[in-house]
């Protein structure tokens, strides 16, 4: 009786956080220090197998606000995530996420100190490559899509990692949660965002900074350039049969939310309460006038706003979910749009891709882990009888 007492102690003792805030450098991490709002670094919960950088998660004195560091990249992100939603000092089964980093902008669609809220995050570099200087005549591009023979053929090899797609209800709750947000903005900043005022197709380049919804491309290889930029513009909209719009790209997001999806396969966490923000701190290419290279040996200019206004949104988010977490948020918000993966992993078709491989229904481990789930908790009872 001792050992069952003991197991049933360790689950109640588990931080149940309403908010976990996922940043991905020390830098994002460290704009939550020393909030007015709440101190997230009131506990400092170690999580075997996170970042040897980054080894703790972080949490208000109450448990219900919590933070962590990934580490850059898909593998660091991956990694970590994985061991969060695996860590016996959490349970996250109504946990909302709130992914929140900075990212390069596409001034096609924004600008930067833009916060951006997304629906879609696409692996844009899930591709066969040849070097550009190879490629056949008539080709726009060196990247083929994997499995396929030419550019802008569907990819005929899917791994499942392509194209995410979040809550949409959620993501529209999050940005009127910062409607009054006033952004931060710089001198540099600005100066930046003129270059773009003198072509038309950069007009959003130009304008002031605002809050928008719009889409996120992954890859762990950073890219500068028109010709680059409007590939995997093109590869957008392949993955997402025209339905995504390309705004930011980062180097983490679909790792994050394959591993988070996995977790959700197990009902370790819940995907329909996953936020995507991304803040923009840099352009995606250059303006009129200068080169690729141009831009690539470019600082970045928004880089503090950025990091400033992951803050000044991020916080009206948390809030808001904190603030309506009895009559909203606990019982959750209802995704109206397909959630997941190209898969079709938790349920549902697609409105991408091939359709599910699952021909509608869940995935079979997660058949598997609902009944589990429910013979674990009818185990506890009787246990708890016993005690």
């Amino acid at each position: 009786m001792r050992g069952i007492r003991n197991n049933l102690d360790v689950r109640a003792a588990r931080l149940t956080p309403r908010v976990f805030i996922i940043n991905m450098f020390s830098g994002e991490g460290e704009v939550w220090r020393n909030v007015p709002e709440f101190d997230v670094f009131a506990q400092n919960i170690t999580v075997p197998g996170c970042s040897p950088l980054f080894p703790q998660a972080h949490c208000t004195s109450d448990g219900l606000i919590c933070q962590l560091v990934t580490g850059e990249s898909e593998i660091n992100a991956a990694s970590t995530i994985s061991a969060l939603t695996l860590s016996s000092s959490f349970n996250l089964t109504k946990t909302y996420f709130l992914i929140a980093g900075i990212s390069g902008a596409n001034p096609k669609v924004t600008t930067i100190t833009s916060v951006t809220f997304a629906r879609f995050a696409i692996q844009v570099a899930m591709q066969s490559e040849i070097d550009g200087r190879e490629i056949p005549a008539d080709w726009p591009t060196g990247y083929v899509p994997q499995g396929s023979s030419v550019p802008g053929q569907y990819p005929q090899s899917i791994y499942g990692t392509e194209v995410f797609e979040l809550n949409d209800a959620l993501r529209q709750i999050a940005i009127g949660f910062t409607a009054n947000v006033t952004l931060n903005d710089t001198t540099v900043a600005q100066v930046a965002r003129a270059q773009y005022a003198n072509d038309s197709s950069f007009a959003p380049g130009a304008a002031p900074p605002s809050i928008m919804a719009c889409d996120t491309l992954t890859s762990d290889s950073l890219w500068s350039g028109d010709l680059l930029c409007e590939a995997f513009e093109n590869t957008t909209a392949l993955f997402s049969n025209g339905t995504a719009l390309y705004c930011t790209k980062q180097q983490e997001d679909n790792a994050t939310l394959e591993s988070f999806l996995r977790g959700a396969v197990f009902g370790l966490i819940d995907f329909s309460r996953i936020i995507l923000m991304r803040t923009t701190a840099s352009f995606d290419r250059p303006p009129r006038g200068k080169t690729a290279y141009d831009n690539f040996l470019a600082p970045e200019a928004a880089f503090e706003p950025s990091l400033v206004n992951l803050y000044l949104a991020g916080v009206s988010v948390v809030q808001g979910i904190i603030d309506g977490w009895e009559e909203t948020f606990e019982q959750g918000v209802e995704p109206q749009n397909y959630i997941g993966d190209i898969f079709g992993s938790l349920g549902g078709q697609p409105d991408f891709g091939p359709g599910s491989v699952f021909n509608g229904a869940v995935a079979p481990m997660r058949r598997l882990a609902r009944r589990r789930t429910r013979s674990d908790d009818q185990v506890e009872e009787g246990l708890m009888s016993e005690v």
